[in-house]
């Protein structure tokens, strides 16, 4: 029998499928793109490139056609002085304004003569697509290489756009480069886009430039050095998966039917209002896999499988059904982690274990028992690309159900989020192991410790949340966090030294992170508990305190 949420936070209408008035209007969405113009001069209305690139929405002029232009004659501009002269890949998902965003990005390239590379047969592109087409391209090359675009919010609702590039790495353009784009792109739009160059869609899909690749064959063929499918289809496992109407929506058929695996594609409707999504926690439409209200489908279909699993809007995240239900993001990360680093013989004996700050210390744990370095940074995918590139790096995860690991013989996969080959290593694990992954976790669980985890929001001025960025260690005055003594106090993350934005405090039994929102009026605060919830509320209770104490 249900139980009634008492959460004041969760939304009543979350979990159930959205009613008619809360459908985007898609035919308002497509002409606000082009019809409304962007004031520069409003900061919420200029390009901003936040950790996963430019998001923003038409009907809030923070998402145009606009700022599509802008950003691609920066992008054009900075690729003449970082010197890349290879081809640029493009991609899209399945969101009402990201095929809008394609076109007029195309426009401009072609206009600025670029080589570009589009989806053979307009096929929609999943992220780590991408990353893998980069990096095929530029391995063995010294110059000419290749660089690329994917547009896509992620995850973010169905009004949502975003724009976002990786380089020559194949990951995440890192903040110099995006600081960059975003500066010339901002002074385009104040100069009324004179600076952009740009032709008629219809003729630049024509140029001799724009040429076919076809993303689909070339991600789905090599995904087998990667993962072990022979131990998956020797297994017979019934596996599920719901592509959440995504940019990988095809993708499934031609892996299940290419490695002859016993895969169900629950679902292949796109619909760019995403109608078929259950409401998220605040009652939203939002394709996040991690979340147990939008994945409400696929965990009703549990038991028609050993796993099932599901990926967000570009592919770039995953989230994991077991018999149990909808597995915890760090629950799977550290299962992850312990089952990768044991099965890989071929990845180097020094190839470090990667996490962000604030994902779970269950990991940093099964890193000590696998004698692999930990390697912590600040939150960020970007900060394990060059890891991942040189294979110092087996695995990099982050908190919010992302990944990416190292093909089977050790050398580089995806420098970006790969939500199709996480997702898939969950078979590999059932298969090879004989248990299910959220079986895997209770021994985990055995071994180190049963955890509790928890965010919350809490309101900030602004100038606090100037402070709480620049906070120092020293200005930290407690000694103890919930009963047990502080071991340390980070402003800098431990694995690359770069700076947190915040601080986070570490005890033996526990630890908290805080870190200002960049859109709201609010810091965040992590936090993780070995002794239980009732041990973990008096974390976050005295965090709050801590904090409070400190920027006030």
């Amino acid at each position: 029998m249900a139980t009634e949420n008492t959460d004041p936070r969760i939304s009543p209408r979350a979990g159930q499928l959205p009613a008619q008035d809360q459908l985007v209007d898609t035919g308002k969405l497509l002409d606000a793109y082009a019809s409304l113009t962007p004031d520069p001069a409003s900061a919420a209305q200029r390009v901003a490139f936040g950790t996963s690139g430019h998001r923003g929405s038409s009907i809030a002029r923070s998402f145009n056609e606009a700022h599509v232009l802008a950003i691609s004659q920066a992008i054009c501009h900075w690729r003449r002085r970082a010197g890349t002269d290879g081809p640029l890949f493009i991609g899209c998902d399945t969101h009402a304004l990201s095929q809008p965003a394609f076109e007029s990005a195309i426009e401009v390239f072609a206009a600025n003569g670029i080589d570009v590379m589009v989806p053979a047969g307009g096929e929609y592109t999943p992220t780590p697509a991408l990353s893998q087409a980069i990096l095929v391209y530029n391995t063995g090359r010294s110059n000419g290489l290749a660089d690329g675009i994917i547009i896509t919010p992620s995850h973010n609702p169905p009004e949502d756009g975003g724009f976002k590039y990786n380089p020559t790495h194949g990951g995440p353009a890192d903040s110099n480069v995006t600081g960059w784009i975003e500066k010339e792109a901002n002074r385009l739009l104040a100069e009324g886009l004179k600076g952009v160059k740009r032709l008629p869609y219809a003729q630049a899909r024509r140029a001799p430039t724009v040429r076919e690749h076809d993303f689909l064959e070339a991600y789905t063929a090599d995904l087998g050095t990667v993962l072990d499918f022979d131990a998956i289809r020797a297994s017979g496992l019934r596996l599920g998966v719901d592509p959440l109407g995504g940019a990988g929506v095809h993708y499934w058929a031609r892996i299940a039917e290419r490695y002859r695996i016993h895969l169900d594609v629950v679902s292949e409707q796109v619909d760019p209002t995403f109608r078929f999504m259950t409401l998220d926690w605040d009652g939203r439409i939002r394709m996040d896999p991690s979340s147990s209200y939008a994945m409400r489908r696929l965990i009703a279909m549990k038991d028609r499988y050993d796993v099932a699993f599901a990926c967000d809007t570009d592919h770039d995240r995953h989230g994991i059904v077991a018999p149990s239900g909808l597995m915890p993001p760090n629950h799977y990360l550290a299962v992850a982690v312990d089952y990768l680093f044991r099965n890989r013989p071929q990845w180097r004996p020094d190839a470090a274990v990667g996490k962000t700050l604030v994902s779970s210390a269950m990991i940093d744990r099964v890193a000590t028992r696998l004698g692999r370095r930990l390697y912590e940074v600040p939150v960020g995918f970007k900060f394990f690309v060059d890891g991942l590139l040189d294979g110092t790096l087996g695995f990099g995860g982050e908190e919010s159900a992302g990944a990416s690991f190292l093909r089977r013989d050790g050398t580089v996969w995806s420098t970006d989020k790969d939500g199709i080959a996480a997702a898939l290593l969950s078979a590999e694990i059932a298969a090879r192991s004989g248990r299910t992954p959220d079986l895997l976790y209770r021994d985990l669980e055995r071994d180190f410790g049963v955890t509790s985890a928890d965010r919350i929001d809490a309101p900030a001025t602004p100038e606090q949340k100037r402070k709480l960025a620049s906070l120092s260690p020293d200005q930290v005055r407690s000694t103890e966090l919930a009963g047990d003594p502080i071991e340390s106090v980070l402003s800098r993350a431990p694995g690359n030294d770069g700076p947190i934005g915040g601080i986070k405090v570490v005890a033996r039994s526990g630890w908290f992170a805080a870190r200002p929102s960049g859109t709201e009026n609010i810091y965040k605060i992590y936090a993780e508990s070995f002794r239980g919830e009732d041990h973990l509320r008096s974390i976050l209770g005295e965090a709050q305190g801590i904090v409070n104490k400190a920027i006030d």
